[in-house]
Protein backbone atom coordinates (compact mmCIF):
# COMPACT_ATOMS: atom_id res chain seq x y z
CA UNK A 1 0.00 0.00 0.00
CA UNK A 2 1.40 3.60 -1.06
CA UNK A 3 0.23 6.92 0.29
CA UNK A 4 -0.24 8.82 -3.44
CA UNK A 5 -0.77 13.09 -2.71
CA UNK A 6 -3.94 14.47 -4.46
CA UNK A 7 -5.31 17.52 -5.67
CA UNK A 8 -8.71 15.30 -5.96
CA UNK A 9 -10.25 12.81 -8.32
CA UNK A 10 -13.12 12.96 -10.55
CA UNK A 11 -15.66 9.78 -11.37
CA UNK A 12 -17.48 9.67 -14.64
CA UNK A 13 -15.05 12.19 -16.56
CA UNK A 14 -15.67 11.95 -20.13
CA UNK A 15 -13.06 14.84 -20.77
CA UNK A 16 -9.74 13.29 -19.51
CA UNK A 17 -9.50 10.43 -21.74
CA UNK A 18 -11.45 7.86 -24.09
CA UNK A 19 -15.01 6.70 -22.35
CA UNK A 20 -16.07 7.37 -18.69
CA UNK A 21 -13.08 7.64 -16.49
CA UNK A 22 -11.85 8.54 -13.01
CA UNK A 23 -9.43 10.64 -13.16
CA UNK A 24 -6.58 10.65 -10.53
CA UNK A 25 -5.72 14.28 -10.11
CA UNK A 26 -2.11 14.32 -8.52
CA UNK A 27 -0.62 16.80 -6.21
CA UNK A 28 2.57 19.21 -6.99
CA UNK A 29 4.23 20.06 -10.49
CA UNK A 30 7.37 22.05 -10.69
CA UNK A 31 6.20 23.39 -14.49
CA UNK A 32 4.16 26.75 -13.38
CA UNK A 33 2.62 26.48 -17.42
CA UNK A 34 1.24 29.68 -18.19
CA UNK A 35 -2.64 29.45 -18.19
CA UNK A 36 -2.38 25.84 -16.72
CA UNK A 37 -5.75 24.35 -16.84
CA UNK A 38 -5.30 22.74 -13.48
CA UNK A 39 -3.09 25.53 -11.51
CA UNK A 40 -3.95 24.78 -8.09
CA UNK A 41 -2.49 21.12 -8.48
CA UNK A 42 0.92 23.01 -8.65
CA UNK A 43 1.72 22.98 -4.91
CA UNK A 44 3.98 20.42 -3.70
CA UNK A 45 3.17 20.34 -0.20
CA UNK A 46 -0.82 21.04 -1.05
CA UNK A 47 -3.56 18.39 -1.30
CA UNK A 48 -3.94 15.69 0.50
CA UNK A 49 -2.90 11.99 0.93
CA UNK A 50 -4.91 9.08 0.37
CA UNK A 51 -3.90 5.28 0.32
CA UNK A 52 -3.92 3.50 -3.38
CA UNK A 53 -6.81 0.99 -1.93
CA UNK A 54 -8.59 3.47 -1.17
CA UNK A 55 -8.33 4.81 -4.39
CA UNK A 56 -8.75 1.39 -6.01
CA UNK A 57 -11.86 0.56 -4.14
CA UNK A 58 -13.69 3.81 -5.91
CA UNK A 59 -12.70 2.74 -9.16
CA UNK A 60 -13.88 -0.89 -8.50
CA UNK A 61 -17.35 0.42 -6.77
CA UNK A 62 -17.81 2.00 -10.55
CA UNK A 63 -18.55 -0.61 -12.93
CA UNK A 64 -19.38 2.11 -15.82
CA UNK A 65 -15.63 3.07 -15.88
CA UNK A 66 -14.10 2.25 -19.01
CA UNK A 67 -10.43 3.23 -17.28
CA UNK A 68 -8.35 5.16 -15.19
CA UNK A 69 -6.58 8.47 -16.25
CA UNK A 70 -3.19 9.93 -14.26
CA UNK A 71 -3.70 14.04 -14.51
CA UNK A 72 -2.25 16.79 -12.33
CA UNK A 73 -0.26 17.67 -11.49
CA UNK A 74 2.41 15.90 -12.77
CA UNK A 75 2.27 12.36 -12.30
CA UNK A 76 5.60 11.34 -12.76
CA UNK A 77 6.56 12.81 -9.76
CA UNK A 78 4.60 9.89 -8.02
CA UNK A 79 6.08 7.07 -9.51
CA UNK A 80 6.69 4.97 -6.91
CA UNK A 81 3.57 5.60 -5.60
CA UNK A 82 1.71 5.27 -8.54
CA UNK A 83 2.77 1.65 -9.21
CA UNK A 84 0.91 -0.52 -7.34
CA UNK A 85 -2.44 1.60 -8.18
CA UNK A 86 -1.39 0.95 -11.93
CA UNK A 87 -0.73 -2.69 -11.56
CA UNK A 88 -4.39 -3.26 -9.94
CA UNK A 89 -5.90 -1.19 -12.21
CA UNK A 90 -4.43 -2.90 -15.51
CA UNK A 91 -5.56 -6.21 -13.38
CA UNK A 92 -9.04 -5.43 -13.28
CA UNK A 93 -8.84 -4.66 -17.45
CA UNK A 94 -9.59 -1.14 -17.12
CA UNK A 95 -6.85 0.55 -19.63
CA UNK A 96 -4.87 3.19 -18.15
CA UNK A 97 -4.54 7.31 -19.58
CA UNK A 98 -1.56 9.17 -18.47
CA UNK A 99 -0.74 13.13 -18.70
CA UNK A 100 3.07 14.38 -18.33
CA UNK A 101 4.28 17.94 -18.69
CA UNK A 102 7.67 15.81 -19.56
CA UNK A 103 8.11 14.33 -22.80
CA UNK A 104 8.77 10.60 -23.20
CA UNK A 105 12.70 10.84 -24.02
CA UNK A 106 12.93 12.90 -20.73
CA UNK A 107 10.81 10.07 -19.15
CA UNK A 108 14.39 7.64 -19.33
CA UNK A 109 15.67 10.07 -16.70
CA UNK A 110 13.24 10.16 -14.07
CA UNK A 111 12.93 7.60 -10.96
CA UNK A 112 10.57 4.63 -11.55
CA UNK A 113 8.86 6.55 -14.95
CA UNK A 114 9.78 3.16 -16.98
CA UNK A 115 8.33 0.52 -14.53
CA UNK A 116 5.02 2.88 -14.48
CA UNK A 117 5.17 2.87 -18.14
CA UNK A 118 4.79 -0.19 -18.53
CA UNK A 119 0.84 -0.38 -17.47
CA UNK A 120 0.32 3.03 -19.17
CA UNK A 121 -2.08 3.02 -22.43
CA UNK A 122 -1.88 6.27 -24.18
CA UNK A 123 0.73 8.90 -22.71
CA UNK A 124 -0.23 12.69 -23.53
CA UNK A 125 3.64 13.61 -23.37
CA UNK A 126 4.67 17.48 -23.20
CA UNK A 127 3.80 20.69 -21.24
CA UNK A 128 0.77 23.00 -22.58
CA UNK A 129 2.08 25.54 -24.11
CA UNK A 130 -0.43 28.74 -24.30
CA UNK A 131 1.21 29.92 -28.16
CA UNK A 132 0.14 26.73 -29.51
CA UNK A 133 -3.38 26.36 -27.08
CA UNK A 134 -6.16 24.23 -30.21
CA UNK A 135 -9.26 24.84 -28.77
CA UNK A 136 -10.58 22.01 -31.72
CA UNK A 137 -7.96 19.24 -29.91
CA UNK A 138 -9.24 16.58 -27.81
CA UNK A 139 -7.78 14.57 -24.89
CA UNK A 140 -4.93 17.50 -25.02
CA UNK A 141 -4.21 21.59 -24.87
CA UNK A 142 -1.80 22.39 -27.06
CA UNK A 143 -0.56 21.22 -30.68
CA UNK A 144 3.40 20.35 -29.36
CA UNK A 145 1.75 17.89 -26.73
CA UNK A 146 1.88 14.32 -28.35
CA UNK A 147 -0.64 11.18 -27.87
CA UNK A 148 1.74 8.08 -27.48
CA UNK A 149 1.07 4.28 -27.78
CA UNK A 150 2.80 3.36 -24.99
CA UNK A 151 2.92 -0.42 -25.43
CA UNK A 152 3.88 -0.26 -29.10
CA UNK A 153 6.08 2.23 -28.09
CA UNK A 154 8.11 0.45 -25.56
CA UNK A 155 7.79 -2.84 -27.78
CA UNK A 156 9.53 -0.96 -30.70
CA UNK A 157 11.71 1.18 -28.99
CA UNK A 158 10.82 3.85 -30.97
CA UNK A 159 7.38 7.03 -30.29
CA UNK A 160 4.05 5.65 -32.35
CA UNK A 161 1.72 7.90 -31.85
CA UNK A 162 -1.79 7.42 -31.64
CA UNK A 163 -2.71 9.01 -35.36
CA UNK A 164 -6.48 9.60 -34.62
CA UNK A 165 -7.92 13.07 -36.37
CA UNK A 166 -9.47 14.11 -33.63
CA UNK A 167 -6.63 14.06 -31.23
CA UNK A 168 -3.98 15.67 -33.16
Amino acid sequence: MSKIRLAGMVNDSITDGPGIRLTVFVQGCPRSCPECHNPQTQPLCGGYEEDDEEILEKIKSNPLLDGVTFSGGEPMLQTRNLLHLAKEIKSLGLNLFCYTGYIFEELINVDGAYELLEYIDVLVDGPFVKEKRDYRLKFKGSTNQRVIDVPKTLKENKIVLIEDEKWN
